[in-house]
Parts: structure tokens; C-alpha cells; sequence
């Protein structure tokens, strides 16, 4: 696990070039504390800091093929390498270091952009051609690792693992996309590959660009995407027994390290059998880490992991996150995350992951399970609408419905804590199609609009997006309302859940693996019939019944899915968080910025019933956001340029 950037273009032969690439890696530090190193020519310079994870010694980069022609600088790992050397030995290749970048190397030098396709790993990479003075960019298929770039007005192309490290450039200046901003309060992220910096892209998940200087615009292409061509012939025994395999390879293969190796253990299903299967493999004494609030049971699951790690003899961490913890470290978080965040859990997952740091260098984490296999209520809301609407007007929408009314009613209390979801869903949009329904289901615009100034309301135009959004939707090859759903979460949702993943293990310069982020898979669970995958609205039924075996029941059988609450009604009501976000929101820079009603953050803040809640913690994101990027706030770990 690393950062790394680069610069392309004539540029490199000034002598200004190889200070600003110094400025760069000096701001990425805190991905790789374990070393760093450049390479470059005239017409390139690449940049990287190490955290060491395999071959300690040996894995040095920018590291150059034996003919010096091509430059490699890689963010990530690669899980098959074993399996890749062996091949690549067999057929008369050598090597000198036994680190999977090496093997990635010599991967691409052989096979080309072909070889993206043999290639098991959570990756973001730079590779550069002297002989054709071409740059090749890749990113790993789920978008675990990040990857950014602009071009500056003079021609000079830049890249790096984070934003801020783009912005030691003269000519790279924070400036805000309004049109991003919009995609920003309807979702909490953007949508594609925008960022909310104009002129500053993310090379999206699955995705490869290429770049040649001189070139109008860089050549970007996909590699790979799932296929959901279903397999009817299959009985649900046989997914179930092909994911428990494949589940325990994925454990097996990142399990791989030359350094100390842990789990994050929230208490929910997914963290479960990951730690499971990977105490299994290891062998007990496996460290756990977990983060509770002491606000209450609601805030509390650390009876669950208790439970998964007495069974499988984890040495289990806990952390309690206070309302000063929060206070003392959001602007810190939002500076490592470089954009406002999806939502407030970075603070308890940034806690867990300082205190796993303590003890381990990497750790495994259960994200991705939701979006693989069905697990947000919003999708029971959705179905459970859909079953409402087949039944009344005898409709097939999808073919075959994969529930039915009567079969979806066992599941339903689950729903009871989200009944104001419900009465919102229903007032508008009922029983209509598939695209509008879901965007209904995740449309958060009406919460954060409201507070707006009324200039930026009125630039607010809702059908644009909706259209952005309606073409993502429809993309995915598939009939069935589940897949598409967990298709554009896959695509939009997914990667901004990764982003506060790999920003909030790399900012105490740990490395977070995903396990069930597998190509293998996300490929598997997208070939599986809905109706078996979602048997009878039952949330992540498959993955449940592949995995029955492993977790205490206690686990297996809760109704009561948390995702990391944080506790703010109980630290508004105290009183210091109220005070901290008044400090801020109804501040004269707030208020000068223009982009909230200063009137109505006045009368919706004071009001004594008021609650903190997503549209605060929207609002107080986003104002930090500038405080730090475009106020000149942003020094930790090294001045960000101006």
C-alpha cells in the first residue's frame, strides 16, 4: 500500500519539476512512511512512498524493467502473484525480487493491457513507455484504490493516489464544480468521474487511460465490467457451496504478508466471516478491532463481535468515540478525504484504525458484501412496493417477480426502523418505473437544498441529475429491479464507501484489505437468479446461507442492521456538539461564502427540537470542506498550494 504521482510532459526538464514532485510525495507521506523514491526524464517523473507490506527489502519503486525501458509505480496488492510467478517462471521468465511488483511488471510487459485480465488485486498503478513516451493509468475494478489527474493549462499532465498532492502545481487551483456540488447533495457523492474540484477527474473503477503528451484529451477505456447473464440451471446449494469457496480463496490469497495482519470486527455478518475465515486459515490469536459508542445499546454492538471473536480465539480492541473525538478530528478527517464524505462513520472507522495501527499493518475489512449480495433495506423498501404493485396490477415488470407479497411478509420487521423511509418513498413516485422509484429511494437533495442560498437553489436543476443518474441505472444488462439497484451502488455508492476506507486506514498508514471484493465474486453473485440470490425479500439470502455455518446465531439471526450510528441526538442534546456546529455554520464565514441561507440555518439550528442529523452533518461537511481546500486551512502533514 502506497501513494504515488507523476508528472508527464516537457515540464520534467525544468528544474522546478523535480521540486514540485518533492512537494507531491511530502503530501502523500502518510500512505507510505516506509520509504520513498522517483525516477524520471525529460519527459517524465514518477514519485512514490512505500508502506511496506511484501518483500520488505527487495520491493523498491519506481521499479524498471530489465531493458530500462519500462517504469512501473503501483498502489496495492496483487493477491495472485504467487500463482502469476509460477507461470511466468515456467514459461523462461526470471526474476530478481519476490514482490508482487515485480510480478505486476513483468505481467504487463508481456501480456499489455491484455494482462489486466489475469490480474487478482486492489491496484491503482502508473506505467511509463520511454521508447513511445506514453503513460498508462489503471484502476483496480472496485475502485478500492484511488487515482486522480488533471491537465494543467499548459499541456502538463499530473496524477496521485490524493487531490492535495495535485494542487502543489502553480497552475492547479482549488475551484469549486457547481455541478458536482448539486450530485454532492442529492447522493452525498458525484456522480461518474467528477470530483467537486473543476477540473480534476478520478479515473473510475475497471477503467485504463492512456496518455501521450500533446494529445487534446487523454484515451480512457474499460477493461472489465460484471456480466449479469444469469445461470437458471444451478440450485441455490450450489451457489451457496461455489461463494463459501470462493469466500475462503479470497481469505486465503490476502492473507499474504511479510507484516503483521489483523480484522476490523464490527459485529455485523460480513466483518464476521471474514474474521472467521481468516482465524481459520491463521490460526487463532488473530487481532480484532472494533468500535462501540457508550451512548447506548443502539450505538453498541460490541456483544456481536464478542461473540465472533470468543468462537474463534481473537484477541478483540475495543475504541469509544466521543462527541470530542469528533470535534478534535473532523477537519483533520475531511483533509484526508480531499471531498465532503458520504457520512459521518469515518470518525469511528478512523479511530479503529488508528488503534488496529497500534498492533497490526494490514487489516480485513468486510465492506462490499452489501452491494454484492442485496443487504440495504432500501432494496426490501423497493421490492416490497414492487410486490404491492404486481399484485394490484397483475403486472410481470420483470419477467418474474423474485418475491412475492406473501413471501416478502416474514422479512417486513425488519423495516420497523425505517418507517419514516417508507412514508417518504410513498408520497411521491408510488408504483412508478424502475429508475424513478430508486432515485426517489436515495435522493437526499430535499434534506441539504432547503438550506441553500436561494441563488444556488434556483441553479438546482433535480431533472439533469435525475437523467445523469437514469443512464448509470439503465446501463447495466440486466432486467432484473435487485441488479440494477446493486449495479449502481456497485458503480457510485461502492467506490465512495472505498474512499473513506483507504483515507481513513492511510491517514495512520495501515493497509485495509476487502476480501469479498473479489473478481471472482462479484462475478459469481451477479450470475445467481435474484430470486435465489434475494430468496423471498430475505436481505443477502444467498451470502446468509453460504456462510450459516460460520457465525454465532446470535449474529446470523439479527434483525437489527446498524452500519455505525453515530450517537449525535444524545451529543446535540448534551449540548458541546450544538455549540461546535453553531460555532461553525452561523459563522461570518459561513454566512460570507453564500452558499447556505444564513435566515434559515439560523431558525432550523435554534430550534429547540431540533436534532443533529444527515442534513446537518451535510451542511458542517461541506463548509469544513472549504475551510480547509479553499481557505488555506489544509496544513496538516505539509502546506497544500495555493
Amino acid at each position: 500500500m502506497c501513494g504515488i504521482c507523476g508528472i508527464i510532459g516537457p515540464a520534467c526538464q525544468n528544474p522546478e519539476s523535480a521540486v514540485l514532485l518533492a512537494g507531491m510525495m511530502r503530501l502523500l507521506a502518510h500512505r507510505g512512511p516506509d520509504g520513498e523514491g522517483s525516477h524520471g526524464d525529460d519527459h517524465h517523473l514518477f514519485g512514490h512512498r512505500r508502506l511496506a507490506i511484501i518483500d520488505l527489502e527487495h520491493g523498491k519503486q519506481p521499479m524498471l524493467s530489465q531493458d530500462g525501458n519500462l517504469v512501473l509505480i503501483f498502489n496495492g496488492e496483487i493477491y495472485n502473484y504467487l500463482e502469476l510467478r509460477q507461470t511466468l517462471l515456467r514459461n523462461g521468465y526470471s526474476f530478481s525480487t519476490f514482490s508482487d511488483t515485480e510480478v505486476l511488471l513483468k505481467v504487463l510487459e508481456v501480456h499489455g493491457m491484455a494482462g489486466l485480465s489475469k490480474i487478482n488485486g486492489m491496484f491503482a498503478f502508473a506505467l511509463y513507455n520511454k521508447k513511445e513516451k506514453k503513460l498508462l493509468l489503471a484502476r483496480d475494478p472496485f475502485g478500492i484504490k484511488p487515482l486522480y489527474y488533471t491537465v494543467t493549462p499548459s499541456g502538463t499532465f499530473l496524477f496521485a493516489s490524493e487531490i492535495k498532492a495535485l494542487f502543489q502545481h502553480p497552475e492547479v487551483v482549488p475551484r469549486l464544480d457547481q455541478n458536482a456540488l448539486f450530485e454532492y447533495l442529492t447522493f452525498q457523492f458525484c456522480l461518474g468521474d467528477k470530483t467537486l474540484f473543476a477540473g480534476i477527474d478520478k479515473l473510475l473503477p475497471a477503467h485504463t487511460l492512456q496518455w501521450r503528451h500533446g494529445w487534446d484529451q487523454p484515451r480512457i477505456q474499460r477493461y472489465w465490467e460484471t456480466d449479469y447473464t444469469l445461470d437458471e440451471s444451478r440450485t441455490r446449494d450450489y451457489y451457496s457451496d461455489r461463494l463459501l469457496l470462493l469466500l475462503q480463496d479470497s481469505v486465503r490469497q490476502q492473507l499474504v504478508s511479510d507484516v503483521p495482519l489483523g480484522c476490523y470486527l464490527s459485529g455485523g455478518m460480513d466483518s464476521g466471516v471474514i474474521t472467521t475465515l481468516a482465524t481459520l486459515q491463521h490460526g487463532e490469536g488473530m487481532h480484532a478491532f472494533h468500535g462501540r459508542f457508550a451512548e447506548g445499546p443502539a450505538y453498541d454492538e460490541s456483544a456481536y463481535a464478542k461473540d465472533v471473536a470468543s468462537q474463534n480465539g481473537c484477541v478483540l480492541h475495543e475504541v469509544v468515540p466521543t462527541v470530542q473525538h469528533f470535534m478534535d478530528l473532523l477537519p483533520r478527517l475531511i483533509y484526508h478525504m480531499d471531498e465532503p464524505t458520504a457520512g459521518p462513520g469515518l470518525l469511528p472507522q478512523y479511530l479503529v484504525s488508528k488503534m488496529a495501527r497500534e498492533h497490526v499493518t494490514v487489516v480485513l475489512s468486510g465492506v462490499g458484501g452489501d452491494e454484492l449480495f442485496g443487504g440495504y433495506a432500501r432494496y426490501l423498501v423497493a421490492y416490497l412496493e414492487q410486490c404491492i404493485k404486481g399484485a394490484i396490477f397483475e403486472t410481470q415488470e420483470e419477467g418474474q417477480h423474485i418475491t412475492t407479497l406473501q413471501s416478502i411478509i416474514p422479512n417486513l420487521p425488519l423495516l420497523q426502523q425505517y418507517v419514516p423511509m417508507l412514508q417518504s418513498f410513498w408520497k411521491a413516485e408510488l408504483f412508478a418505473p424502475m429508475d424513478r422509484r430508486y432515485f426517489r429511494l436515495i435522493d437526499r437533495c430535499h434534506e441539504l437544498s432547503a438550506l441553500l442560498h436561494p441563488d444556488w437553489r434556483a441553479r438546482l436543476n433535480l431533472e439533469a441529475i435525475f437523467a445523469e443518474f437514469q443512464s448509470l441505472f439503465q446501463a447495466s444488462r440486466t432486467a432484473s429491479f435487485l441488479n440494477k439497484m446493486t449495479a449502481f451502488d456497485q458503480q457510485t455508492l461502492l467506490p465512495a464507501l472505498l474512499q473513506v476506507e483507504d483515507r481513513v486506514s492511510m491517514a495512520v498508514s495501515l493497509e485495509s484489505r476487502v476480501p469479498l471484493l473479489d473478481v471472482r465474486v462479484a462475478t459469481l453473485a451477479a450470475g445467481i437468479p435474484p430470486h435465489v440470490k434475494y430468496r423471498n425479500g430475505e436481505l443477502k439470502s444467498i451470502f446468509r446461507h453460504a456462510v450459516r455455518n460460520l457465525l454465532p446465531t446470535s449474529v446470523l439471526d439479527r434483525k437489527d442492521k446498524m452500519g455505525f450510528p453515530m450517537p449525535f441526538k444524545e451529543w446535540w442534546q448534551a449540548g458541546p456538539l450544538k455549540e461546535y456546529t453553531l460555532d461553525i455554520l452561523l459563522s461570518d464565514t459561513c454566512r460570507d461564502r453564500g452558499i447556505f441561507d444564513h435566515k434559515t440555518l439560523t431558525r432550523v439550528l435554534s430550534d429547540k427540537e431540533y436534532i443533529f442529523g444527515r442534513q446537518t452533518w451535510g451542511a458542517l461537511n461541506l463548509e469544513l470542506w472549504f475551510r480547509q481546500f479553499f481557505d488555506g486551512e489544509a496544513t496538516y502533514g505539509g502546506t497544500v498550494q495555493r
